[in-house]
């Protein structure tokens, strides 16, 4: 019995408290309020934050996970996310983000970028022949 008093009288790890209040504070509240507590700060960081902060993060956590995984498992979470986006997209989806990648590369590149790819594929071409 004296076993069972010391074990309660111990105290907690800051994981073990912490763990404690993350599920009493996930039991308190609905999805809802975590969705919109979570809508309401991304606002707010995007607000405080310029694009190029989050294009920096986003390229030092892309190199950081690049560098953790190999070739093989980029290729399956890609093919895993086509098959899903295909299951839940229609035809209408997959013309609109193509008409904006084509606008946005329209944009970047200029007439320029497509006069010289549509000569090496010209030239592809005729080679092929």
């Amino acid at each position: 019995m004296a076993n069972n008093n010391k074990n309660n009288n111990r105290k907690m790890s800051y994981e073990e408290a912490g763990q404690k209040g993350g599920e009493k504070v996930s039991n308190k509240y609905s999805q809802e309020h975590f969705e919109e507590i979570g809508q309401k700060g991304g606002e707010k960081t995007s607000e405080k934050y310029s694009q190029e902060h989050f294009e920096d993060i986003g390229q030092k956590g892309g190199k950081t996970t690049s560098s953790k995984y190999n070739q093989d498992h980029f290729e399956e979470i890609g093919k895993k996310g086509g098959e899903s986006t295909s299951q839940n997209k229609d035809k209408d989806f997959y013309q609109e983000i193509g008409k904006k990648g084509g606008e946005t590369t329209s944009e970047k590149h200029g007439e320029e970028f497509y006069e010289d790819i549509g000569k090496k594929g010209g030239r592809n071409s005729n080679s092929n022949r």
